[in-house]
């Protein structure tokens, strides 16, 4: 560690469109301007970091190709790329999201450099603990890679109990911080709204924001949606990608309203987008936190979305938007109409899903990571 507490943090995350790799780039971003040297490494740039940045570094991790293996190496190629970081950029310590196989190459570069005193910390995200980890093909190694992190953080406090329930974790060795978002990048009032590229005059904008896995459940949001355009003109904007897009088409056109919804692909500026929406629909078979529900609440955007996970913890059901039971399409679309028929019921839910966001400022939130660095390395 240098003097003045700057820190060389290698961060490895999955680079592609997901809350995990959002969080870590994001992070990665707010330490940079913090005055922290920032690493990552991964097999590709991820999708929310600017070609160039002061203080922020990319390694790819280069996969070999050889006809002897079926399925290349990754996590292997990526402990090597790992070791080489640690060693020619002198890092302080390894930050890794997602437990496997991140954390499991992180304790495998640890060995390689033979350093007991490397630090690695492992932030726990969602489906690696209530999905993937729990597979029992997974289940030992995962159990393994978190237990052997100097580390453990967890984004809500319901994924904590997952980890202690699931892998028998000690409550107290796993740290709770929570996901953030920028404030004065997602806000409202920031962005010019392009609102007649999309709807009709008068109509309002449903948005639906994920990488469209079945999770997501993006049937019921279609459905969802199919149900409130009865009642309110209104257009859905799906933004994001992913195998159950299909799936997505094929439902709106048996509902009827294909015209009526718009895919956007994935994008860039989700901020700038959400500043437009009249509602957020995250109907969602899980979340470990619902980080698209955040970045809604900030740009001042009700929601209703599923009561599953971690998410009651980050929307107040009744004030800033709804929560129903999973699968609940008709109490969902009802919740979304009474909140789009009546302005002044939706101003007060906007401003008050504002205010919630605001518990989850950046400017408070990235310096708890860096009070819990401290707190390992000193360990």
């Amino acid at each position: 560690m240098e003097k003045g507490g700057v820190l060389r943090i290698g961060i490895t995350c999955y680079p592609v469109y997901g809350g995990s790799g959002a969080v870590a780039t994001e992070l990665g971003i707010h330490l940079a301007r913090r005055g922290h040297e920032v690493h990552f490494i991964t097999y590709a740039q991820p999708f929310r970091l600017p070609y160039f940045m002061e203080g922020i570094y990319f390694h790819e991790v280069e996969v070999p190709s050889y006809p002897l293996f079926d399925h290349p190496p990754y996590p292997l190629a990526l402990s090597v790329a790992m070791h080489d970081a640690a060693v020619h950029a002198k890092l302080d310590l390894l930050h890794v999201h997602y437990a496997i196989p991140h954390a499991t190459s992180a304790w495998i570069a640890r060995e390689m450099l033979g350093r007991s005193d490397f630090r690695f910390i492992t932030t726990l995200h969602g489906t690696d603990i209530t999905l993937v980890g729990q597979d029992p093909s997974f289940q030992a190694i995962t159990r393994f890679s978190i237990d052997k992190s100097d580390g453990i953080t967890a984004v809500s406090d319901f994924l904590r109990r997952e980890t202690v329930e699931h892998f028998g974790i000690p409550a107290e060795r796993i740290e709770v911080i929570p996901n953030f978002v920028d404030l004065e990048l997602y806000r409202r009032d920031r962005y010019r709204c392009h609102r007649s590229a999309f709807t009709e005059p008068g109509e309002k904008i449903v948005m639906h924001v994920s990488n469209f896995r079945p999770v997501k459940r993006l049937e019921d949001v279609v459905r969802t949606f199919a149900r409130i355009s009865r009642s309110v003109p209104a257009r859905l904007l799906l933004v994001g990608d992913g195998p159950d897009r299909g799936r997505a088409m094929r439902v709106a056109e048996e509902e009827g309203v294909e015209s009526r919804v718009v895919f956007l692909g994935k994008q860039e500026s989700v901020a700038e987008l959400l500043a437009c929406a009249d509602l957020l629909l995250l109907p969602s078979e899980t979340e470990a936190f619902g980080l698209a529900a955040l970045e809604g609440m900030a740009c001042g955007v009700p929601v209703v979305a599923t009561d599953v996970g971690g998410v009651p913890e980050v929307v107040p059901h009744g004030e800033a938007g709804y929560l129903a039971p999973v699968g609940a399409i008709d109490e969902m679309a009802d919740a979304a109409i009474e909140l789009l028929s009546d302005p002044a019921r939706w101003a007060r839910a906007s401003a008050a899903a504002r205010e919630a966001a605001e518990r989850y400022d950046a400017r408070s939130i990235v310096p708890r990571y860096e009070a819990y660095y401290a707190e390992v390395l000193e360990s």
